[in-house]
């Protein structure tokens, strides 16, 4: 039975009447004793190589998610540091980030290119990550769409480029600064609300950490650029993970991906010199896939 005193967080915030936290506690004091559960979870079987799956779809623009699973959760020594590089990297929505300005901004690719080091759903609806969405298991992600279906080979290889300088290369002392004075005032918009300050609060308790304003805010004020970057060498991977295409011509795609042909951007406007030296760089970035299979999008719910 789950449904028990040892496996229920009960937290109330606002105005409520006098008497009724005695009234709830004692109306959930009547669900049976019993020790928390705790679920055993199957470790995910790792991608070798690059494993793809093409989702074939009619559609106008081209959309890409890749990533891996990751050994770290909020409860873990690592976090914090996995926090500032997410920012740094590809924070949701931000103008700032790393992968914003390589894709976006510099080149026009698309709309959105952000990173994720925890679970992120309806992003395409939110700007902040909601609460209570709590996992043992986490996974790195990497966010990209939409793009034009000309570009989407090149977009791949620009994000799998880019996530390789990342691991090589870890971030600057100067963005390292930067992202962590962002984050020490950015944790502040997360609990604005008290809604979102329970939801926080109930999320730390089930994590075992301490009120997670000051732990976020505690964490960043200790944190180095050296556990940063070994965060980053430690966790972080550009191979051995699963990549999702959503796109029109699958098949295009898959051929593409076994001719390990270069892939090509065009531009409506001049671009520097550099750019188009990184460009040719980015196009030939070595793709090696393990398995590529092609769903059709009305059967992706039905396995």
């Amino acid at each position: 039975m789950h449904y028990t005193r040892g496996n229920v967080i009960l937290g109330l915030a606002g105005g409520y009447p006098q008497g009724f936290l005695e009234k709830v506690v004692s109306d959930f004091s009547r669900l049976p004793e019993k020790a928390p559960g705790k679920l055993e979870l199957p470790t995910p079987q790792p991608a070798r190589k690059l494993r793809v799956r093409l989702i074939e779809k009619n559609t106008r623009a081209t959309a890409i998610s890749l990533g891996f699973p990751l050994a770290v959760n909020r409860s873990s020594p690592d976090w914090p540091a996995l926090l500032v590089m997410q920012s740094y990297f590809g924070q949701h929505r931000s103008s700032k980030s790393h992968l914003y300005g390589r894709l976006r901004e510099l080149r026009g690719l698309n709309y959105g290119d952000y990173a994720y080091i925890e679970y992120f759903p309806r992003g395409m609806f939110r700007f902040d990550p909601e609460p209570n969405l709590c996992r043992q298991q986490q996974i790195f992600q990497i966010w990209i769409r939409p793009v034009e279906p000309q570009h989407g080979m090149f977009a791949l290889r620009a994000a799998l480029y880019e996530l390789d300088k990342l691991r090589a290369n870890g971030i600057s002392p100067a963005d390292f600064e930067a992202t962590r004075k962002f984050l020490s005032k950015f944790v502040n918009l997360l609990i604005q609300t008290e809604d979102a300050q329970l939801g926080y609060a109930v999320d730390s308790k089930w994590y075992g950490l301490p009120e997670f304003h000051s732990y976020v805010k505690n964490a960043l004020a200790k944190l180095t650029l050296a556990d940063v970057n070994a965060a980053i060498k430690k966790h972080l991977r550009s191979t051995d993970l699963d990549i999702v295409v959503v796109t029109k011509d699958a098949p295009g795609m898959k051929k593409a991906l076994l001719s390990g042909a270069p892939s090509a951007i065009t531009y409506v406007s001049p671009k520097p010199k550099e750019v188009l030296e990184e460009d040719k760089l980015i196009g030939r970035y070595k793709l090696e896939a393990s398995t590529i299979d092609i769903m059709p999008a009305d059967a992706v719910f039905e396995r």
